[in-house]
């Protein structure tokens, strides 16, 4: 099975400069817990409920004047929408990741690959990604 089979195809880029709370707000409204963040038709990174709360509001950053910008992940992991879900799992398992930008070959964004999606695959790649989720980091999560 194909990413492109189970992914949501109805994503919305977030510009770099858009507030913490307007990009809340956003995730609110549409029941998500991550954006991608674009800029000059560039994907530039990704901003999640996590990186709202922890890099924004825990630091004691103003929601209505930080910008996402400021918050975001900046390195992407993304998969491709013809690649197999078994590797869309893999790359979250590897980089522990809940979520991925899919990109066409003309590397454009076309969607978002979550684990929920990979649960509804029924396919073993859910598991996969837990598992590798689910592991004990060297590395701190922000």
């Amino acid at each position: 099975m194909h990413v492109k089979d189970v992914m949501s195809r109805s994503v919305e880029i977030t510009d770099p400069n858009t507030t913490i709370r307007d990009a809340a707000q956003k995730m609110r409204a549409g029941n998500i817990g991550a954006l991608p963040v674009g800029e000059n038709d560039r994907l530039v990174g990704m901003v999640t409920d996590r990186d709202i709360a922890m890099r924004g509001v825990a630091a004691g950053r103003s929601g209505g004047t930080t910008a996402v910008r400021e918050v975001m992940s900046e390195h992407i992991y993304y998969c491709f929408e013809d690649d197999d879900v078994d590797e869309a799992a893999n790359v979250m398992a590897e980089h522990q990741v809940h979520r991925l930008p899919v990109l066409n070959r003309d590397k454009r964004l076309v969607g978002i690959v979550a684990l929920a999606d990979l649960a509804r695959s029924g396919t073993d790649a859910v598991k996969k990604a837990v598992q590798g989720i689910s592991e004990p980091s060297d590395q701190p999560r922000s």
